[in-house]
């Protein structure tokens, strides 16, 4: 039951529909608005005055990116992710982050690493001796050397899925990032294939690339994260127990899919950018089966 207190205070109510009572304020100026006036940002929701202007302050990058990227409504990202936001990528934090954290638990890093990181002898058991065990070519991406390692990768999943995931949407931020991790996976078993690795840094390379891509395809700068890549990588040379190996892979199909994206974006071209994708995929499986035993047979 309403108390008189509660119907007098119009904070209570919408205010471009006084009869309407809510609890949910723009997260612009905070101004109470009920379901009908609410349009899904990147964090809360904003009333239709806010996004109004908005729209209107948006800068040349921006209205760029919208047009071609199709967005009709507060722009791609949110159009494109059905509220705005970057729920892959919170799934992602989550998976990982668990699994690290349960590293860090006495007794149980040894046996999580055995059972899911990558070498490139699980994937020939005839000349290892070894159990053929293909999927570690992606479960590697949710298992870390230490606590540092997997701060550091997960801090940059955060930054970087905060603008890839709503630019790019669910099932386009999910392929590059899965297919990134194999990219990386399949550049350390044919440059490196005695190398043993874990951890998503491939992805993360990979996500990199796309953005820089992305961002160059819609005018915007991208200097600054041009550098960060190249110092990234160059650290992979000097830091031990990096395999650079899996961050020139990772960066390499990233930029690979971003081309793609940029290439079929179009609705019409859906099918043309699945299959695509699925030729990249092949592409590595075939790649990793023929190259390391050769080069281990050499």
């Amino acid at each position: 039951m309403t108390t008189p207190e509660f119907a007098d205070n119009r904070d209570n109510f919408c205010y471009r529909h006084p009869d309407r009572q809510s609890f949910v304020l723009c997260q612009r100026c905070l101004r109470t608005i009920c379901g009908e006036c609410q349009t899904p940002a990147p964090v809360g929701v904003i009333c239709p005055e806010c996004m109004k202007a908005e729209r209107k302050n948006r800068t040349p990058a921006q209205k760029k990116a919208e047009r071609r990227w199709g967005g009709r409504s507060s722009g791609a990202a949110m159009a494109m992710t059905r509220g705005g936001k970057p729920i892959v990528t919170y799934v992602l934090l989550a998976v990982t982050s668990f699994i690290g954290l349960v590293q860090l638990i006495p007794g149980l890093d040894g046996p999580i690493r055995q059972a899911l990181a990558f070498n490139a002898a699980y994937l020939y058991p005839d000349l290892s001796l070894l159990p053929f065990e293909p999927w570690r070519l992606l479960t590697a991406m949710f298992v870390h050397g230490g606590f540092f390692h997997l701060a550091l990768n997960m801090l940059a999943l955060w930054m970087l899925g905060q603008n890839l995931e709503p630019l790019l949407g669910r099932a386009r931020f999910i392929a590059l990032y899965l297919i990134s991790g194999l990219g990386g996976s399949v550049a350390v078993a044919v440059i490196a294939p005695e190398t043993s690795t874990v951890g998503a840094s491939g992805a993360i390379f990979g996500l990199m690339a796309a953005l820089l891509i992305v961002g160059r395809h819609i005018g915007a700068n991208v200097t600054g994260l041009l550098v960060i890549l190249g110092v990234n990588f160059a650290l992979g040379f000097f830091l031990r127990n990096i395999a650079w190996q899996a961050h020139l892979g990772g960066a390499v199909i990233g930029a690979l899919i971003a081309f793609i994206f940029t290439r079929t974006k179009r609705r019409e071209q859906r099918v043309w950018q699945i299959v695509l994708l699925a030729v990249v995929t092949v592409a590595l499986l075939i790649l990793v089966a023929f190259v390391p035993p050769l080069i281990i047979l050499a």
